[in-house]
């Protein structure tokens, strides 16, 4: 008699494919495993919002002094977004060795290490621009920091979850944009008294005050992989109709596109409202709407993923990011800034966790340990991509009109392609086996 295990996405009902199998026998009770998810699923979940939260605050300090680092370098804001780019793409590196590592040994142990890097990252990065910066923030923030944190948390708390997987994502994935919202006023203020120095040392104490403690404590062991990994209709010979991995390479091509708008506001805001004539206060203040924004309509498109999927979830908000994005070359009012960051909030910020959903649905939770991180790679890259361009367009032009022009561009090219996935993934439907 064949295993059972539970299914969710495109699969339909489980209890249907179990009578198909067994049809013909006689005096067999068959019924589905009951969900895995429990309240230490939401515990989980919770801890990793709360990590999430304090590790990407050390990302957000050199945004907030952008123009301060790049002053001591020569006044070439290239310098500060080339750190800040690093934090990306090294995180997206990173967490592919670390998602390995963390598949092997244990969550626990990896997001341990993956705070404490983060505070070396910032000590390191305290003895100024360029190299000590770009080290602290590429290698130890990113590669060892981040990289142990970001990409393991997404697979680990996976896990957890087989109902409401959409909505866990969103949650945790909300946590880097809350720190978006939260720290940028808090930095400014201390930046403001201290300098930037001692702003990176004192969030250097809360790295290792709360991350270490917090992963020790919290992440155990998920349920059981064996009961949440399985094919649910025999051999899958493609997706959406294509060779597998041609649906992977577009679905890790797309992010890179969408995240180079993406990172752009987030990264530049500050400075971009500071040439406009307004106070960095208001640039900080404009940035916490943008995330804040973010963080509360997470939930939001949590619940619309779990309803609709991944892939059209990513197409509705590209769209809405493009629009959005639009909009910082048509104002330069305050209150249509802050309209228009509210918008890109809005619109942006149920993207990323739904490439992680659509991996979820498409492929086996078995290889959810590098395909997922893999993923995230690309949309640091991305990242990475739009934070240094953006710098680099700003200090070629004098302004930052080009790179929203580019981001634009690049949105609209992401949004043709998730649309090519989303009328495949239609004509698809009922074929495509569900994964758990």
């Amino acid at each position: 008699m064949h295993n059972s295990h539970p299914a969710d996405g495109v699969g339909g009902d489980p209890s249907a494919r179990y009578k198909g199998r067994h049809a013909g026998r006689h005096h067999v009770q068959i019924t589905p495993p009951p969900s895995i998810e429990t309240r230490q699923s939401w515990t989980v979940a919770t801890a990793a919002l709360v990590t999430l939260l304090m590790s990407f605050g050390s990302a957000w300090i050199i945004s907030v002094a952008l123009k301060e680092v790049a002053a001591e370098a020569g006044g070439a804001r290239t310098v500060p977004a080339i750190a800040a780019a690093l934090v990306w793409l090294c995180s997206g590196v990173g967490g592919i060795l670390m998602g390995r590592i963390a598949d092997r040994f244990g969550t626990r142990l990896v997001i341990a290490v993956g705070g404490t890097s983060i505070g070396i990252g910032l000590a390191v990065s305290t003895l100024g621009p360029s190299w000590p910066l770009w080290i602290g923030h590429g290698l130890f923030i990113g590669f060892f920091g981040l990289g142990s944190i970001n990409a393991p948390l997404y697979v680990y708390v996976s896990h957890w979850f087989d109902r409401r997987r959409g909505s866990a994502l969103a949650l945790i994935s909300s946590g880097s944009y809350l720190a978006g919202a939260l720290w940028p006023p808090l930095f400014e203020q201390l930046i403001e008294r201290v300098g930037w120095r001692h702003t990176m040392l004192v969030w250097m104490c809360v790295e290792f005050l709360v991350i270490v403690p917090l992963a020790l404590i919290v992440f155990k062991a998920p349920p059981s992989i064996a009961t949440q990994t399985v094919k649910a209709t025999g051999a899958r010979p493609s997706v959406l109709g294509m060779r597998p991995n041609t649906v992977y390479a577009l679905l890790c091509f797309a992010p890179i596109l969408c995240c180079i708008p993406m990172a752009m506001p987030q990264q530049h805001l500050v400075a971009f409202c500071s040439d406009l004539g307004y106070t960095r206060t208001f640039g900080a203040i404009t940035l916490s709407v943008l995330l804040g924004t973010a963080f509360l309509s997470r939930q939001f498109w949590g619940l619309v993923s779990d309803r609709i999927g991944g892939l059209l979830t990513i197409f509705i908000g590209s769209t809405w990011q493009a629009v959005a994005m639009s909009g910082l070359l048509l104002t330069q009012s305050e209150i249509g800034l802050i309209t228009v960051s509210a918008a890109f909030g809005l619109g942006f910020s149920g993207i990323i966790p739904a490439y992680v959903l659509a991996v979820r649905d498409l492929f086996p939770a078995s290889e959810a340990y590098w395909r997922i991180p893999v993923v995230l790679l690309f949309t640091a890259v991305g990242m990475a991509i739009g934070g240094w361009l953006a710098g680099a367009l700003y200090d070629h032009f004098g302004y930052y009109a080009p790179a929203f022009i580019t981001g634009v561009i690049a949105n609209v090219l992401n949004v043709l392609l998730v649309a090519f996935l989303v009328l495949r993934q239609r004509s698809w439907r009922g074929s495509q086996p569900a994964f758990v």
